[in-house]
C-alpha cells in the first residue's frame, strides 16, 4: 500500500510542478508582452516625434521645391481690425518685384533685434506669431501691431500632435491663438501659416477640412516660396541665409521668404540688414507685409 500511495503523492506533486511552472510562465509571458508593449508605444511615439521633425526641416528647409502654386486671395468676412497702410508706392504695383519677410515661431529674445533693424531701414514684415504669455512676449506682440507690422498666427501651441490630432483640436488651438491676440494687442489676426506648411505630411487631420475651415472663417493661409534655410536644428551661417534668400529671389514676383524669431536664431538677425541691402540694391524691388491685396504662396490647393 505505501509504494501504491507514494506513486500517487509524487503524481500530485508532480501535476502541482506542472501547474506552477505553467503559471509562472503565463505570468512572465503577460509582463513580458505588458513590457514589449509599452515599449512599441513609446518608440512610436519617438518616431512620431522624428517624423515631424524630419518634415518641419525638409519642408521649410525648400526641400520639397517645385509644389508651389498660387491662389487668388478672398475677401475677409471678419471684421478688419487691422489694416496696414501702403503709400502708392508701396502697394508693389508698379515693382517687378514684391518681397515679403515673414517670420515664424516668435515672440523670442530676438524681436525686438528684428524690430529694431526692420525700423532702421523703414521695411515692414509680417509674423506668424505663436502662444506665449510672459510680458516680454506681451510686449513684443504690441509693439509689432503699433509699428505697422503684420501679426499673423503660426497657432498656439506649435506641438505638432496637438494642433493636428482632429479637426476640432486644430480649431481650438486656433481659436484660443486668436483670441489671445485680440485681447493682448486688440487685432484680429487674419492670416495663417500651417505648423510645417500646408503640405505637411504629419497630420492626422484632413488637410483640406482644415483649409475650409479657415476659409469660411475669413482666414487667409500663406506658405513661402523661398526658405532661409534657418529651420535646420544647427545655427546656419549668416552668408548662407543671406545667399538663400537673395538668390531665391530670381525667377519669381511674388516672392514670399521664410525665416524665424527664435532664441537660437542669431545669424538669421543678423543676416537680415545685409538682405535688405541687397534686396534694394536691385532697384526692382519693394518690401511688403502681408494684407488683403497679397497673393498667397500655398503649396497645396483644395479644389472646389
Amino acid at each position: 500500500m505505501g509504494g501504491i500511495y507514494d506513486w500517487k503523492e509524487r503524481i500530485q506533486r508532480l501535476k502541482k510542478g506542472i501547474v506552477v511552472t505553467a503559471t509562472v510562465i503565463v505570468v512572465i509571458l503577460l509582463a513580458v508582452s505588458v513590457f514589449l508593449g509599452l515599449h512599441v508605444i513609446l518608440l512610436k511615439d519617438k518616431v512620431h516625434e522624428l517624423e515631424e521633425t524630419l518634415v518641419q526641416i525638409q519642408v521649410e528647409s525648400g526641400e520639397e521645391s517645385g509644389v508651389y502654386t498660387v491662389a487668388s486671395v478672398e475677401t475677409s468676412k471678419r471684421e478688419k481690425t487691422q489694416q496696414v497702410q501702403l503709400s502708392d508706392e508701396e502697394t508693389g504695383e508698379n515693382w517687378e518685384k514684391r518681397i515679403y519677410l515673414t517670420f515664424d515661431d516668435g515672440p523670442s529674445r530676438n524681436t525686438n533685434r528684428i524690430l529694431d533693424i526692420l525700423k532702421e531701414y523703414d521695411v515692414k514684415a509680417t509674423f506668424f506669431v505663436v502662444g506665449k504669455t510672459d510680458e516680454e512676449s506681451v510686449k513684443a506682440y504690441q509693439r509689432i501691431a503699433a509699428e505697422g507690422h503684420t501679426l499673423a498666427m503660426h497657432s498656439y501651441s506649435h506641438k505638432y500632435r496637438e494642433v493636428y490630432r482632429s479637426k476640432e483640436s486644430f480649431i481650438q488651438d486656433l481659436v484660443q491663438l486668436q483670441e489671445y491676440l485680440y485681447q493682448v494687442t486688440g487685432v484680429w489676426a487674419r492670416y495663417y501659416r500651417f505648423p510645417g506648411g500646408s503640405s505637411n505630411t504629419v497630420s492626422r487631420a484632413n488637410m483640406g477640412e482644415l483649409i475650409q475651415y479657415l476659409e469660411e472663417n475669413g482666414i487667409t493661409y500663406f506658405d513661402w516660396n523661398i526658405a532661409s534655410g534657418d529651420a535646420v536644428s544647427g545655427e546656419l551661417s549668416t552668408e548662407t541665409i543671406v545667399r538663400n534668400c537673395v538668390g531665391g529671389i530670381e525667377g519669381l514676383e511674388d516672392c514670399m521668404i521664410l525665416m524665424h524669431d527664435a532664441a537660437e536664431k542669431n545669424s538669421t538677425v543678423d543676416a537680415l540688414p545685409q538682405i535688405i541691402e541687397r534686396v534694394r540694391d536691385r532697384g526692382d524691388a519693394v518690401f511688403l507685409p502681408i494684407t488683403d491685396e497679397t497673393i498667397p504662396v500655398r503649396h497645396i490647393t483644395v479644389k472646389e
